[in-house]
């Protein structure tokens, strides 16, 4: 089983956890410091934290004494809220056993087996806060190299 983000996803929860980590995320961080921070390509950052800004989840200024910075504090962000910021609403429950909807006039065998799993999964994220996780500071021990 699968359980994983897309790289797009990866590259948002990285990009909240060094703005959660800039002092309590009141301190603004250029692009360029949350790429390096986070070992995130530069060109691909922008597109991510649009996706961010978007979902009003952070706000960007231009300038001098500009960059990004939580819109909130890191305890009133979820952890879905990054990964649907990125990644989009979680699709419909597709059948797993025939890979498609499942049909109008009933449902497999582990339909609400799988379903189930999916909103456990959902639920966690929803109950887990950036600041939940930015305890002990962003850490990439383990990730694996871009």
């Amino acid at each position: 089983m699968r359980l994983e983000l897309t790289r797009r996803g990866d590259y948002a929860v990285r990009a909240m956890l060094a703005l959660a980590s800039a002092d309590g995320g009141a301190l603004p961080l250029s692009a360029r410091r949350i790429a390096e921070r986070m070992s995130i390509p530069e060109r691909f950052l922008p597109h991510v934290l649009r996706d961010l800004v978007r979902a009003g989840l952070i706000e960007g200024r231009t300038g001098r004494a500009g960059g990004y910075r939580l819109a909130r504090p890191a305890e009133r962000i979820a952890l879905l809220d990054v990964v649907e910021a990125a990644e989009g609403e979680a699709e419909p429950a597709r059948c797993v056993l025939r890979g498609g909807p499942c049909r109008p006039d009933g449902r497999c065998a582990v339909h609400d087996v799988f379903a189930g799993a999916r909103e456990s999964v959902r639920g966690r994220l929803a109950a887990t806060t950036l600041a939940d996780v930015a305890l002990d500071g962003p850490s990439l021990s383990g990730a694996p190299p871009d």
